[in-house]
């Protein structure tokens, strides 16, 4: 059976971790691989109950795995969940977020698709998260398309299923911590015409507690991200 490893990085996310993880639990147990498959929730140093939380729900969910690290970012948990789910011979490595924004029911058509295609983006068409972040998103496309000249739809959606062996194809690429690490996936997948394809979501508000990236670090993070595109443009 596919070893399916689901990851969800978490930052001070008591008010969602427990209804998330429940949520998603069911999928682990019907995908379990033999008892081989796993949720990893990459705790990133949270200063509030995420990580007891994470360590009380894993006494009763054998197939929850609570990682904890120094405070790095969200990209720095993703990629510390990538690095260990491949590590861990995971055959699928999927991603999402914590804050319960993505819809578990929606997964099963993205597995389905996985021996079609090497990787399955959401795409999210109708955003609950509000116009700036959609416009930060299309801003991201249409970067990308000038600096890289890749069309995508959605490069930053945090619910894709991808073959451990590509995310490890790529992951060397990316500066260790980088804070943009799914961007920079999607953006390799499409520039090197990997077996792609790109699925509709749909995409919640935030449903607890508050978003730690507000849109004056998004524009810090985007200015930053601009230098960053280039310099790994001269690299591909």
């Amino acid at each position: 059976m596919d070893k399916l490893y689901i990851v969800i990085p978490a930052y001070n996310e008591e008010a969602n971790i427990e209804k998330t993880i429940r949520q998603w639990y069911p999928i682990i147990e019907k995908h379990n691989g033999c008892g081989a498959s796993k949720i990893v929730v990459v705790n990133d140093g949270s200063t509030d109950n995420t990580w007891k939380i994470l360590c009380r729900l894993s006494e009763s969910m054998p197939l929850l795995k609570p990682l904890t690290k120094k405070n790095g970012g969200h990209g720095s948990s993703v990629l510390y969940g990538y690095n260990y789910a491949a590590e861990m011979g995971a055959d699928y490595i999927f991603q999402t977020d914590a804050d319960g924004q993505t819809d578990p029911g929606e997964f099963e058509e993205f597995w389905n698709l996985r021996k079609d295609y090497d990787a399955i983006i959401g795409k999210r068409t109708v955003r609950g998260d509000g116009k700036a972040r959609k416009f930060v998103e299309s801003t991201v496309c249409l970067l990308l398309r000038i600096i890289f000249g890749v069309k995508v739809p959605d490069a930053n959606a945090p619910f894709r299923l991808m073959k451990s062996g590509l995310v490890k194809k790529y992951i060397k690429k990316l500066p260790k911590n980088y804070n943009l690490p799914n961007i920079m996936m999607t953006t390799y997948f499409a520039y090197y015409h990997e077996n792609l394809c790109f699925r509709e979501i749909s995409f919640k508000p935030r449903q607890g507690g508050v978003n730690s990236i507000n849109i004056k670090k998004i524009i810090k993070i985007g200015w930053n991200a601009l230098g960053d595109f280039r310099k790994l443009k001269k690299e591909l």
